[in-house]
């Protein structure tokens, strides 16, 4: 591994920043997915009727038992069976996405947990539904209670990006490959290239969520740990 490796990776920067551009719109996709149905079944596992809180619950410890990697060959392969053909971009956002939120409804079920709840009391007092309540009351509060762990969930799912190589989606880790293949002595200068550029954006996305907790933190009201 010399300096002319080095500059032969470097000059191939674009090519993996335009892997990395996939890697970034896969993670857009399944936290988008995991953040609606994890705030959904999250509510549910709180304040749904007992049938709703036992199936939301079975929903989230389904979808954290099962290994990333085989969630994206089932959901490749398995609509395949039935002849239904999935683009593997789509096909990575969905099992992906699927696993999120699984995990960002543990995260939302806690905040929602830590908003007092007398707040929910004093709501139903006032006239509120309890969807009102819920929707107007708490969730504003919880979604704030939630970004610290939301930040450690960004942090997870922004390497199992790289994941949906598996399935043959051209992202970062895909580009890097080629890249050794051509030569192999580019093999590791590309993959602790690929490294940095993960730390980097981590770093990024930690920092910014962590400037917006700080902002939007409420005095006197901190999630349980």
């Amino acid at each position: 591994m010399s300096l002319e490796h080095w500059l032969k990776v470097w000059a191939s920067l674009p090519v993996l920043l335009q892997g990395l551009s996939v890697n970034l719109a896969l993670l857009g996709g399944l936290l988008s997915l995991g953040f609606f149905l994890g705030l959904v079944f999250a509510v549910l596992e709180v304040y749904g009727p007992k049938p709703l809180r036992l199936c939301a619950a079975l929903y989230s410890w389904v979808f954290r038992s099962i290994p990333e990697i085989l969630l994206l060959l089932l959901m490749w392969f398995g609509p395949a069976q039935f002849g239904v053909r999935i683009a593997p971009f789509t096909a990575a956002v969905l099992a992906l996405g699927l696993r999120s939120s699984a995990y960002q409804a543990q995260i939302f079920r806690g905040a929602l947990q830590a908003v007092p709840a007398g707040q929910m009391l004093a709501a139903r007092a006032l006239g509120l539904s309890k969807f009102q309540a819920v929707r107007h009351v708490l969730l504003p509060q919880a979604l704030r209670l939630s970004l610290a762990g939301w930040g450690n969930e960004f942090a997870v799912v922004l390497k199992d990006t790289t994941l949906a190589y598996a399935v043959g989606v051209v992202e970062v880790m895909r580009q890097a490959r080629y890249l050794g293949s051509r030569e192999m002595p580019l093999t590791l200068p590309a993959y602790i290239t690929v490294a940095l550029l993960f730390l980097a954006l981590t770093y990024a996305g930690l920092f910014a969520l962590g400037a917006l907790e700080k902002r939007l933190r409420i005095p006197g009201l901190e999630a349980r740990r």
